[in-house]
């Protein structure tokens, strides 16, 4: 409230011809698209989800913060290190791709991504650097709601532990999770496996201490 990121500067730097033809191009899928094309031409609403994410990067305090390197897990359009981006944060973002609206986005507004699919048991790429930040938000590597499957607490033991290598000292993790389990954003046993590792964990954020200097 006292430092608010302005919406208006950030809608100045977006193409707005190009996001029209984006909106008109991908708004409606073809009938023979795969259905969840119409589920993520929702992110086409700049605004609803610039908002959104102002909101994560406050909540995060990087409007305040000195300059950060950051990994977005499932990073979707952009948004988040679009806003990043702006208040000073270079940022990298993987997904899985082959989603056209995400593709188009995270091109208009300029942020660098590459394309990787988390697996289980399974440590990530060589980023060719680390950082200060990683975050995930609403993310389905692990299993929605609709997935007969599920990630369990060895999985999530063996992700975190595994972006811990990815971090700078003093970096830190932080998780913005979507409800998978039953309606609730963990299992017990996945929540004893956050707060082992020293999280602390307030509904779907679950945000880990910074790793030692």
């Amino acid at each position: 409230m006292l430092h608010p990121i302005p919406l208006r500067p950030l809608l100045a730097k977006i193409d707005q011809d190009r996001l029209r033809t984006l909106q008109a191009e991908l708004g409606s899928p073809p009938p023979d698209a795969p259905a969840s094309w119409r589920h993520y031409s929702k992110y086409l609403e700049l605004e609803k989800y610039l908002r959104l994410n102002i909101r994560r990067v406050q909540d995060l305090n990087l409007h305040l913060a000195s300059p950060k390197e950051i990994l977005d897990i499932g990073c979707g359009a952009g948004f988040f290190l679009f806003v990043a981006q702006d208040q000073g944060h270079p940022g990298l973002g993987f997904d899985t791709g082959a989603i056209p609206v995400f593709d188009a986005l995270v091109d208009l507004l300029g942020v660098e991504r590459i394309t990787y699919r988390i697996e289980a048991f399974e440590p990530l790429p060589d980023f060719g650097r680390k950082f200060d930040l990683i975050t995930a938000f609403s993310t389905a590597f692990h299993g929605g709601k609709d997935n007969s499957w599920r990630w369990g607490a060895k999985e999530w033991e063996f992700l975190v532990a595994d972006l811990e290598r990815h971090l700078k000292p003093g970096g830190q993790i932080f998780f913005g999770l979507n409800p998978a389990y039953g309606g609730e954003y963990y299992t017990p046993e996945i929540l004893e496996v956050f707060r082992r590792r020293g999280a602390s964990v307030e509904r779907e954020n679950v945000s880990f201490p910074a790793k030692p200097l």
